[in-house]
């Protein structure tokens, strides 16, 4: 229940310099001052820090500070306690342990931020980018994220709901006091005009929202080829580690090799696959399949032939698999005599062995993906999937308000579509919503969130 007081441990468990212990609802700063020997937290103004030590009756648990933040003016609006204890599975669990049995219950994943949402102390977009905030993995992302818990993206969305209700109030203004009589008047003068604008607004929301979930999510890149051309040679030398085993035996690869590379902003998620062949070995073949698997699921495609080797049947057969694919031929082994006859136009020339050629690579990656007009500093991107694809139905919506008008239907049937639209908009950022979807979201964040 909303009027319970929770509580959970808010850093991650292990060893470590600090823990924090959260606690908040009406009786928070009561549950606290039964444990702790220390300043009178009642009588302590907000947003002060205390020194003292949690007691389990007479026995000395912890030497703690305690921050305090009383309601209003904190980030659930209720009455927050935080508890900093030294680091620790045991220390921190043990006071978790003690505030549960003096009153608190144990929170929900993510049911600090869901308090906050539901008492107005954020919107939807902005408790969905404090994960990103904690998921950030660049620069990019965490600018991204961080436009998001400051309101960008619900000003964005609000900007296109106040347009949208102007189109509706203006029909329910002519229903009401019927300005134009003829209906292909006021269609064509007003309403189609501001729909068509409005929908050229949502594309290109949606369109800039590939280069937001770019930034969010990073690439799903597999690295493929034929057995010995040097893929495990060009991750090891992206990860600037040792990351695959190495060797000029065929088959050395036979199982997934992941890692993860950040290039000026853009995460790539690297894969590793199987040279791919015929093979009689049971362990290779399931590597092969796997590899096949990733080359379906890949965003981007790194596809590396042996500057050494002329093209055989399996590179063809590669070529087709993933000829609708983002992808970059890359040619290895440059260092060697070539053999390689090839007709295409635009390949990545490298030397992994000698690490030559592979920031032109990472050049070539990163401006595959990131318009070099991308700045997370000065334009707001939807990066959230969700998000997105409310934007999408937002923009169906619209499409058949147009078709209504262009056919002259009534005013009034057009409003459906147009209201329909609104709503969309307004489940983005949880100004309509259902319990339901609350509920999912929240439970995909961390504990003491």
């Amino acid at each position: 229940m909303i009027t319970d007081t929770i509580a959970a441990i808010s850093t991650a468990i292990g060893q470590s310099a600090i823990s924090i212990v959260r606690l908040s609802g009406d009786e928070a700063i009561d549950i606290v001052s039964k444990i702790f020997r220390g300043p009178n937290l009642s009588k302590a103004n907000s947003h002060t820090i205390h020194y003292g030590h949690i007691m389990d009756q007479d026995t000395i648990i912890d030497e703690v500070l305690i921050s305090l933040f009383k309601s209003p003016k904190s980030f659930t609006t209720e009455d927050i306690v935080e508890i900093h204890c030294h680091g620790g599975a045991y220390v921190a669990s043990r006071i978790l342990e003690l505030v549960l049995s003096h009153g608190a219950r144990p929170a929900e994943p993510g049911e600090f931020t869901q308090r906050a949402f539901l008492h107005g102390r954020i919107d939807l977009t902005q408790a969905e980018a404090v994960m990103d905030v904690i998921a950030a993995s660049s620069e990019l992302s965490l600018s991204l994220a961080n436009k998001g818990l400051s309101g960008e993206v619900r000003k964005l969305i609000e900007s296109l709901q106040n347009e949208l209700m102007q189109i509706i109030a203006q029909i329910e203004v002519n229903i009401d006091y019927p300005e134009y009589d003829d209906v292909e008047t006021l269609t064509n003068e007003l309403l189609l005009p501001k729909t068509k604008k409005l929908i050229s607004k949502t594309q290109e929301i949606i369109k800039q929202s590939y280069y937001g979930q770019i930034i969010r999510d990073g690439v799903k890149t597999a690295i493929i080829g034929r057995p010995n051309v040097g893929k495990s040679s060009i991750l090891n030398a992206l990860l600037k580690e040792e990351k695959a085993i190495v060797t000029e035996i065929q088959g050395t690869t036979r199982d997934i090799v992941e890692g993860r590379i950040n290039l000026g902003g853009i995460v790539l998620h690297l894969i590793d696959t199987a040279g791919i062949r015929q093979s009689s070995d049971k362990v290779e073949q399931i590597g092969i399949e796997k590899a096949k698997q990733v080359i379906r699921e890949a965003e981007l495609i790194l596809f590396i032939l042996d500057n050494n080797q002329s093209l055989n049947k399996v590179d063809k057969e590669l070529l087709e698999m993933t000829n609708e694919k983002n992808r970059i031929i890359v040619v290895n082994k440059v260092d060697l005599s070539k053999k390689l006859n090839h007709s295409f136009s635009d390949v990545v020339e490298v030397s992994a062995l000698h690490k030559s050629g592979i920031n032109k690579l990472e050049e070539r990656i990163r401006s595959m993906f990131l318009q070099t007009n991308v700045n997370s500093q000065n334009q707001t991107y939807l990066s959230n999937a969700r998000h997105i694809a409310k934007m999408r139905e937002a923009k169906q919506a619209l499409l058949e308000a147009v078709q209504g008008m262009e056919n002259l239907l009534p005013v009034d049937m057009i409003e459906i579509d147009l209201k329909q639209a609104w709503t969309h908009l307004a489940e983005i950022t949880g100004t309509n919503t259902t319990d339901s979807l609350l509920d999912e979201l929240f439970s995909k964040f961390c504990l003491g969130k």
